[in-house]
């Protein structure tokens, strides 16, 4: 059992108070409350309505908790009120979870993305939990006159069994919002947990299978009007006229103008990423029309010239500055430069021993270069927003990762005080980092707030795949010197992209190596880039582990046994002061693999590849076996090991890992965006292509390493490995080794269907 000091809490997050009509609210600064709907209110409290962030009891002992974290499908909203429960010692049947909406004046953090809800959330919430508990038992010794301590609870009953007095929560609620706020609370052994630990299913999976509006796009209010946007046709071009008589005289079709995005002299924030800050917007009756619209207005654009601008950093990160280069960017060309640049020295960003000097000693030398192209996110819905702006006050409703964010950006924009904006946050369609960076909701207020009506701006697929935000593309140079024995004496990576570097020099195999050297390099684009699922990782992942195979392999090795070595090296006799991963529970999800996938004995005809990483505070290990059945690779089976410390939702958690590999694997086989003269070559699924539901895993096994440490990331670390793994086992099957992605290309010049 955990003692927790709540003096921080209660000035923080903490306070009690009585519900009229009976019940206690409990609430904590990082939430935020939201009204429920009539037919959640049906059995509940009248007096249960919006207030400040809060864990509200009835008096009919329910329990609800205003989840603060937008959800995109990672399950937080799940899985937080699991946690809370937990703590509460309540019945999970008896907890109502609600969608926060974004209060800024009363949350800390209201931000999904970067694999941190749980990890953030965990002891927040069950300091919470355990306080509403400890609150409870209060009432109920005073009520009975008997000591706390001799009091329990259980599943929302509370029990003396000396006198075998019982009371369900509801019963002590109002008592217990007049107690005081305890110094300190208890918490729970993690032996005692009955709830997290215990699958429990999507709180909103009967309103999404029942077709419940929950999105934004599913969003309707009376006037309504509706609206689409147009933009450059071209990275490197901008708005010069247009004509808005060729499209006025159209069936629905309200009014066309153009619109800034961004004041002159607003100072941006990490978020704030768009390439075209200046667009046409056409309003009308309908989707269709304004659609249809789009196709007939006459525009004129230009090239644009070089600009730069100040971006404020992401976590407290010091300010940078961001040059958009003129000019019609072309993808061979990229290609060209990403080349030139690898042969240049870069910016050293870690140097162990003497590397340089161990390569002119080396007998062998082992270099290799791997690429990645540009991606785009392609969440399942559009991007979309309702806003609906009257005078100094905006509504604004719709998906978004990051509405603290925006919110500065919408106050500027619209020239509103930011406390008279309201976002309402909607449950999105997909996120993977994409609706961090909301324009979407600045283009649809100050549509709205031009047209003086609602409205709802819709984008097609075309739009969200033709202006970005794309993951960016990457090259990384590995080197390796060998003696006459073959033995490892130094590493080298040279690792960069267009417009930025993936490199992470202090993770593995920095620390396991003596002479390591790690240097990075950018260039600078006017492609809009911006975080993809386990941003930069999920190159540099795919590249690292690829080439540690090979070295391996030349080394006479087996490949987990060769990473085994290497972090045994880090774990006892650690090199250099700065390297930011556990070596024991990195080696210990390479182990449970090994174990679990059987892996030095393959089913017949099964080529296999393994490959681990860590990000996101967790580490997963996967093992992938592919055969070829008529003269096309199909992955059988994937294992996974991941260490994550203790798993609140097992079945959530195995979704996620299981829809990330796929993800992963579709990304690896097909996942390509090129550009010429500034225009992408794909805007729809007719020629990006993504995988096919027969082209998943026939099978995913996925084990969790038995942890009590705190919960980290998961929604993103089981994504990077996949790449290598897969790279890895198709080498095992086709005698190739994978240096560019995607893969599938290069199986077809080998005459391998995909």
């Amino acid at each position: 059992m955990t003692t927790v000091n709540t003096k921080m809490n209660r000035r923080s997050f903490l306070k009690a108070s009585a519900l009229a009509g009976g019940g206690m609210m409990l609430s904590f600064a990082w939430l935020a409350g939201c009204k429920p709907t009539e037919e959640e209110m049906i059995g509940l409290p009248k007096e249960w309505f919006e207030l400040n962030s809060y864990i509200k009891i009835g008096e009919n002992g329910a329990v609800t908790l205003y989840s603060p974290n937008p959800e995109f499908g990672s399950n937080v909203k799940t899985s937080m009120p699991m946690i809370l429960a937990e703590e509460l010692d309540t019945d999970w049947k008896n907890v109502f979870v609600e969608q926060a909406d974004f209060w800024p004046t009363r949350i800390e953090r209201q931000f999904t993305g970067g694999s941190q809800g749980i990890r953030q959330g965990w002891t927040p919430l069950r300091t919470a939990g355990a306080t509403a508990r400890a609150m409870l038992i209060a009432a109920a010794a005073q009520t009975w006159n008997v000591r706390a301590s001799e009091i329990t609870t259980s599943a929302g009953i509370i029990e003396h069994k000396g006198s075998g007095k019982k009371a369900h929560y509801g019963e002590m609620a109002s008592l217990a919002a007049t107690m005081e706020v305890p110094e300190e609370v208890s918490l729970k052994a993690l032996t005692d947990f009955k709830i997290v630990g215990n699958s429990k299913k999507n709180v909103d999976g009967a309103k999404i299978v029942t077709g419940k509006p929950l999105f934004g796009i599913d969003h309707k209010v009376e006037g309504m009007k509706y609206a689409a946007i147009v933009h450059p046709p071209a990275f490197g071009m901008k708005l010069k006229s247009f004509d808005k008589s060729s499209v006025s005289s159209m069936s629905g079709i309200m009014d066309v103008f153009s619109i800034n995005l961004f004041k002159d002299d607003y100072g941006r924030n990490f978020f704030d990423t768009t390439t075209f800050p200046e667009i046409i917007a056409i309003v009308g009756n309908s989707t269709w029309e304004v659609m249809q619209a789009k196709k007939s207005l006459v525009v004129e654009w230009e090239n644009a010239p070089e600009s730069s601008f100040e971006v404020a950093g992401f976590g407290g990160r010091g300010n940078s500055k961001v040059t958009v280069p003129a000019g019609l960017e072309n993808t061979n060309r990229h290609k060209e430069l990403m080349a030139e640049y690898i042969q240049k020295p870069g910016n050293v960003v870690r140097r162990d021993g003497d590397p340089e000097e161990a390569f002119k000693k080396a007998a062998k030398i082992i270099e290799k270069t791997y690429n990645a192209p540009f991606l785009a996110h392609n969440t399942m819905e559009p991007m979309n927003c309702f806003a609906d702006v009257k005078g100094d006050q905006a509504v604004i409703y719709g998906p978004t990762q990051a509405p603290e964010f925006i919110a500065n950006t919408l106050a500027s924009s619209l020239g509103i005080p930011k406390e008279n904006i309201q976002i309402n946050l909607a449950r999105m369609g997909g996120g993977f980092g994409r609706r961090a960076y909301s324009h979407h909701m600045t283009e649809a207020a100050l549509i709205s707030q031009k047209i003086q009506a609602p409205v709802k701006m819709v984008y097609t697929r075309e739009d969200d795949m033709s202006a970005g935000v794309y993951r960016p593309t990457y090259s990384a140079t590995y080197r390796a010197a060998l003696d006459e024995n073959n033995n490892l004496l130094a590493l080298h990576v040279k690792a960069g992209g267009i417009p930025e570097t993936p490199l992470h020099a202090n993770r593995f195999p920095a620390g396991a190596i003596d002479n390591y050297l790690a240097e990075a390099w950018q260039i600078e684009s006017n492609i809009t880039i911006g975080a993809f699922r386990a941003p930069r990782s999920n190159f540099i992942a795919a590249a690292e582990q690829s080439f540690l195979d090979e070295l391996a392999e030349v080394m006479g090795k087996d490949p987990i046994e060769f990473r085994l070595e290497l972090l045994k090296r880090a774990e006892t006799n650690p090199v250099g002061q700065n390297y930011d991963y556990d070596a024991k529970r990195y080696a210990g999800v390479l182990e449970l693999v090994r174990e679990k996938s059987n892996w030095a004995s393959p089913a017949p005809g099964v080529s296999r590849g393994v490959s681990a990483y860590f990000c996101h505070n967790s580490y997963v290990a996967e093992v992938v076996d592919t055969k070829i059945v008529d003269s096309k690779p199909v992955v059988e089976k994937v294992y996974a090991a991941v260490d994550c410390g203790i798993v609140v939702n097992p079945d959530a958690a195995t979704n996620m890992g299981e829809g990330a590999i796929i993800d992963g694997i579709g990304n690896a086989f097909f996942g390509e965006l090129a550009f010429e003269n500034g225009v992408p070559n794909k805007t729809n699924f007719d020629k990006y292509r993504m995988i096919r539901q027969k082209e998943a895993p026939k099978s995913i096994e996925i084990h969790f390493v038995d942890s009590k440490e705190d919960p980290t990331g998961l929604g993103e670390p089981f994504f990077p490995p996949v790449f290598a793994a897969l790279a890895n086992s198709l080498y095992k099957a086709t005698g190739k080794r994978y240096y560019e992605q995607p893969f599938a290309p290069q199986l077809e010049m080998e005459n391998l269907k995909m």
